[in-house]
């Protein structure tokens, strides 16, 4: 009898191991060939149907296919003799071994490698009863253990779409999110470790992406590196779940963060799947499965910014999307999230391009797209303009040092952020001076016209020092930053000269601490003490008088900065048009000088005497001692000696006058 079956070289082996051990489960194939034999011996038939599965061939009995399977028995009403299954025949050979082995009546071992194969391929042929109970195992069995239903997730794969349409995945998906939930809210476990919420997040705030340093943040939880092993599309589905479920944003988005660093960001992965591709060029496509989960992860990430991803997560990104061609509708979601994360951005978190002989490094795709976001952040008028402005200066510091970078092209890139939102231009002044280095060949108006965006009074005291001491500056900026800096002098010597004022005060009104004491023969005066605000005045009008003369201070220094900086320029013209007129002037007489002229005299007569008024001593130990006529002339003295430190800053002159005109009416009442 032609009763056979060709069974493969592992079958073989299996069948060959369970002859001999009595421990080892013996294979289905070898099940199935014993079965077709014992049949053969019973019933007297041969077997006489050949089936053809791929690169296999089962000879069966015609009866017991017919009878267990629907598609075997309108199959064999058209062919009596071979069957072919076609390639769209869910599970292969492994699979149609379990379904002969159940059409001749036989009890079939179900485990979480091969139900869903079986299940598929039982629907496929229509065999009647065996698909119930491949769901009842599903059910009972497989959802209910992480394992078992991450295995069975996993062989679903290749079973697409029929998986699919009998709801394996998408009860896996869900016993999948669900266990993850319970894992997240099982008190028992420590949930503050690195990788399981938003601790681990946080740990990676402030740092350089590293991707094996986050690769070993996942693995410190087992549930997580279970995840991040499976297909995207199926990971997906579960993170989906996930977020439908209930899972915080928290616990969810480092998980996204840890697939995208696994698959896209490492470059382990990357060398990987370009040494595995024999058939067509290995580079080529791992980009191509880069692009495709990049795209995916983008989707993935959530909408509005909640803390959980670290700003450098979508800087590292964003720099690998550079090398892959993604979707426009992905690129700009993703330009989109890392402009509405920039001000939270460190410069070490931007993409910095690499050098190349062929062009500037302002042209680079790196500069360029950050050029874009940064546009775009200030078209939106998001928050932390003025963090950005210092983030973006910071970033022109790093690649200003090009040698083929042209000085317009850098007004360009300067002029991305506005103005007003820097705060300060001490990292901008970085950026040219560095630029002036690099570039010693520039033209005066060159170097006008990028000096031309600095502004001295956003300048710090040091920077200030260094412009004053800096020959690469033009004159105009030189002279511009000494008056800044003469402003920041004479600002700090009207503190002092406040400070000074208020330790005065202190000595002439006892009762306050560091207040002058009387020696112990002098009688305390008492008369009213002198005060630096009326006494017919609350403390809220003084405060709110004080604030307007400081802002009236602030107003007339910027006045004050404004006038400087016209007649600087009118004093260059002045001093040109002198030049000239002494060149024509030495031309037309020779240069030739009387020398029997006498030159006029500014300097004063050193002889002439000079009237110096000496003040009398004041006689007596303490104010106290003194007489009534005494201590008005000490007083008079004193608000003159305000006066003149008044004089100092120019800023708060008028609240100085106002206050020691207030101190003399004080003293004129008494």
């Amino acid at each position: 009898m032609g009763t056979e079956v060709e069974m493969s070289p592992a079958a073989k082996e299996a069948a060959a191991a369970a002859m001999f051990s009595p421990y080892s489960s013996p294979s289905t194939a070898f099940l199935l060939q014993r079965r077709v034999l014992s049949w053969a011996k019973e019933t007297g038939s041969p077997a006489t149907v050949r089936v053809r599965v791929a690169d296999r061939s089962f000879i069966l009995h015609r009866d017991p296919l017919a009878s267990r399977s629907r598609y075997f028995s309108q199959a064999m009403e058209e062919v009596s003799g071979d069957v072919e299954l076609p390639d769209s025949f869910p599970g292969g050979s492994d699979a149609f071994e379990v379904i002969g082995l159940f059409c001749y009546g036989d009890s079939v071992a179900l485990d979480p490698f091969n139900v869903a194969a079986v299940r598929c391929a039982a629907e496929f042929l229509d065999v009647g009863g065996l698909g119930a109970r491949c769901d009842l195992y599903i059910n009972q069995v497989v959802l209910q253990s992480w394992d078992d239903a991450l295995i069975v997730l996993q062989r679903c794969q290749p079973l697409l779409p029929v998986a699919e349409e009998l709801l394996i995945v998408s009860r896996c998906v869900e016993s999948l999110a669900f266990m993850a939930c319970m894992e997240i809210l099982d008190p028992e476990q420590r949930r503050d470790q690195p990788g399981v919420d938003d601790a681990g997040a946080r740990g990676l705030v402030g740092r350089r992406w590293d991707a094996e340093v986050v690769k070993e943040l996942a693995a410190r939880d087992l549930w997580i590196k279970d995840l991040i092993a499976l297909p995207f599309e199926f990971f997906k589905r579960i993170v989906q779940a996930l977020r439908r479920q209930g899972m915080k944003e928290k616990y969810v988005s480092p998980v996204v963060l840890f697939y995208a660093n696994k698959w896209v960001l490492s470059k382990k992965t990357h060398k990987f799947w370009a040494s595995t591709d024999e058939a067509g060029d290995g580079e080529t496509d791992a980009n191509r499965r880069a692009t495709e989960i990049l795209q995916g992860v983008v989707d993935l990430l959530p909408v509005e910014a909640s803390g959980a991803v670290p700003v450098a997560f979508y800087f590292a990104l964003l720099s690998r999307s550079l090398a892959l061609e993604l979707k426009e509708e992905s690129r700009t979601r993703l330009r989109d999230q890392v402009a509405s994360q920039l001000q939270f951005a460190s410069a070490d978190d931007l993409p910095l391009p690499e050098q190349d002989a062929d062009r500037s490094v302002s042209d680079s795709p790196e500069v360029v797209t950050m050029e874009s976001i940064v546009s775009n952040h200030v078209a939106m008028q998001r928050q932390g303009a003025e963090a950005v402005a210092e983030l973006w200066d910071r970033y022109l510091v790093q690649i200003v040092d090009d040698l083929k970078l042209r000085p317009e092209r850098l007004a360009e890139l300067i002029g991305v952020v506005p103005a007003g939102n820097r705060k300060t231009h001490d990292h901008l002044y970085e950026a040219i001076n560095t630029y002036l280095v690099e570039h010693p060949g520039l033209s005066g108006e060159e170097k006008a016209a990028l000096c031309g965006h600095l502004e001295c009074r956003k300048l710090s005291h040091e920077a200030c020092i260094q412009a004053v001491q800096n020959e690469r500056m033009p004159l105009r900026f030189i002279v511009q930053a000494l008056f800044v800096q003469q402003m920041h002098t004479h600002r700090a010597f009207a503190e002092r000269s406040d400070s000074f004022r208020y330790m005065l005060s202190g000595e002439l009104i006892p009762g306050v601490a560091g207040a002058y004491t009387p020696s112990p023969g002098c009688p305390v005066p008492t008369s009213q003490p002198l005060s630096t605000t009326s006494p017919y005045t609350d403390a809220h009008t003084n405060a709110a008088l004080d604030g307007k003369l400081r802002a009236r201070g602030d107003d007339d220094a910027a006045s004050d900065y404004e006038t400087a900086s016209f007649r600087i320029q009118a004093l260059e013209q002045e001093i040109i048009s002198l030049k000239k007129t002494l060149q024509r002037h030495n031309t037309l007489k020779g240069g030739s000088v009387r020398k029997d002229s006498k030159e006029p005299s500014f300097r004063a007569d050193v002889a002439a005497p000079v009237a110096i008024r000496r003040r009398a001593p004041v006689s007596g130990s303490c104010i106290g001692s003194m007489r009534w006529g005494s201590q008005r002339r000490c007083a008079s003295r004193i608000l003159r000696v305000f006066t003149r430190l008044a004089v100092f800053g120019r800023s708060r002159s008028r609240g100085k006058q106002s206050k020691c005109r207030a101190a003399a009416e004080q003293l004129s009442c008494l």
